[in-house]
């Protein structure tokens, strides 16, 4: 009778047990997806390639992912400085890894996203025109869309450093609408010589106006840091 009680017991316990864990995954019995922490804004700020320094750009990311109701996060905009101080758009991004709006994983790491190594080169990342979407999980204009908008901001060389030569390449650190460049990455890995998500080319100006006349609309990258 003892032996009996004891089994009804664990038996108890392990239903709890299993009902606990259901609990803490969704309908179907499986863990609940990730939560979106990367995506292409759906506009730019309008002012060219002056985002208000990488402060108004990070804003802007993290104002865009609070409307999408991400904005329990801290998001960071994929950007490098250049000059005293210069910041790396790689080193500010967190961890990873990261996933888009629909839950697909675009990168695992830091190293991924990069291709820091002939093998991860080799396979590269996840970033195409079908998952470098925005934060309302829509996809964006790219080459044969009219407009072309697949110009992304970023400043970077493609292994996500800043440039250290004497050349602007990052419109006075995101501060001008007017007078140098902005190097740019294409989020559709089409057009310009290389299949680049982040480094393809410069821009022909700091404005609006330039911006467009190359291919883009002033938009930017937004990662969650956490």
């Amino acid at each position: 009778m003892r032996n009996t009680r004891i089994m009804v017991g664990a038996a108890a316990l392990l239903l709890a047990a299993s009902t606990a864990f259901g609990q803490a995954k969704d309908g179907k019995g499986k863990a609940p997806p990730p939560p979106m922490s990367f995506f292409v804004t759906s506009v730019g700020l309008g002012k060219g390639a002056d985002l208000g320094g990488l402060a108004g750009a990070d804003a802007h990311c993290q104002m865009l992912a609070a409307a999408a109701g991400r904005g329990n996060s801290t998001w960071h905009a994929y950007l490098s400085t250049q000059g005293a101080g210069a910041v790396n758009a790689r080193d500010r991004i967190g961890a990873g890894p990261w996933a888009n709006a629909k839950n697909q994983q675009i990168a695992a790491n830091v190293a991924e996203l990069h291709g820091d190594t002939l093998e991860l080169a080799r396979m590269g990342n996840r970033i195409t025109k079908t998952s470098a979407l925005s934060e309302k999980g829509e996809m964006l204009s790219g080459v044969g869309d009219t407009p072309n908008e697949h110009d992304i901001l970023t400043g970077s060389q493609p292994d996500g450093r800043a440039y250290t030569d004497a050349a602007d390449h990052t419109c006075g650190n995101w501060t001008s609408s007017g007078m140098g460049t902005a190097q740019l990455g294409h989020f559709d890995r089409m057009g310009g010589g290389n299949a680049s998500w982040n480094s393809v080319h410069p821009s022909q100006g700091c404005s609006q106006p330039n911006l467009v006349a190359t291919g883009g609309a002033g938009k930017l990258y937004c990662f969650a840091i956490n």
